[in-house]
């Protein structure tokens, strides 16, 4: 099959419309029209995922996050960044990149979160006039539990040593969840205003966690990595839309490499 046929199946599944203006989500690197048989799923583009893929004999890297947010200034390839591009092209791996419309999309990152947390009755945060894509989600926990044991749980989940959490009352009881994947901080009064006990998110600043506890609201901060999830929930849907559509692919497998830059201690 050609790249430009799953290429279409993402953008029906996630619409490009949905992204942020500025986000640099689509066809990163490659042509369209190369044949493809093997395709791997990653959260980061980065040196070591490259690398995994050029192994595996990889065709397509279908990516969270976009490969290129800043454009190169120059084509130096003792730049580590510069090498992975140029490693890509000289194996001919297509890379395109679903961001802020997968997150905004029904059925995409933030549906894939919430249900993680283990959260019912779930809707957008910030919905679209269609009332059923948007930026986050919010829903309920079927049984309440207190900002310390949530807290806790989020952590395992995510796999990571710690969670940062912003709260006056570590013993005050949660029902109501709010949830964006990645960097969330600015959006804090859109879940306060929604009515949520407690907002998932990454990346929250130093100055906004103040205002936080100001407004006596609570937020837990797991990381930005909790995006990996994205990994193999992607796989997933490749191999379904390879069931559906008869695609010849040889392997559809999500990328071993953690790409989480941060180390706890």
């Amino acid at each position: 099959m050609k790249a430009k046929e799953l290429i279409a199946r993402i953008e029906a599944y996630a619409p490009r419309e949905l992204a942020w203006e500025r986000d640099p989500i689509g066809l990163q690197l490659g042509d369209p029209e190369q044949e493809i048989q093997t395709v791997m799923t990653a959260l980061d583009v980065r040196p070591e995922v490259v690398q995994e893929a050029i192994e595996k004999h990889v065709d397509f890297i279908f990516a969270h996050h976009p490969m290129i947010f800043r454009p190169a200034k120059n084509l130096d390839l003792s730049v580590p960044q510069n090498r992975m591009y140029a490693d890509l092209i000289k194996h001919d791996i297509v890379v395109y990149a679903a961001h802020t419309n997968l997150d905004a999309a029904a059925g995409g990152m933030n549906d894939w979160l919430a249900s993680a947390l283990q959260l019912e009755q779930v809707e957008p945060l910030i919905p679209n006039s269609d009332g059923q894509t948007g930026l986050g989600r919010i829903g309920e926990l079927a049984t309440p539990q207190t900002v310390a044991d949530y807290a806790i749980f989020v952590r395992d989940l995510f796999q990571v040593a710690h969670v940062r959490v912003i709260a006056n009352d570590m013993n005050r009881q949660l029902k109501r969840i709010a949830v964006l994947g990645g960097d969330g901080g600015s959006e804090y009064p859109a879940a306060l205003a929604a009515g949520a006990e407690a907002y998932v998110t990454a990346d929250f600043y130093y100055h906004t966690a103040h205002d936080v506890l100001a407004d006596d609201f609570v937020v837990i901060d797991p990381d930005h990595h909790m995006e990996a999830i994205a990994k193999d929930r992607l796989v997933d849907l490749v191999k379904t839309w390879q069931t559906e559509n008869g695609w010849q692919l040889t392997d559809v497998f999500a990328s071993a490499q953690n790409t989480d830059p941060y180390t706890y201690i």
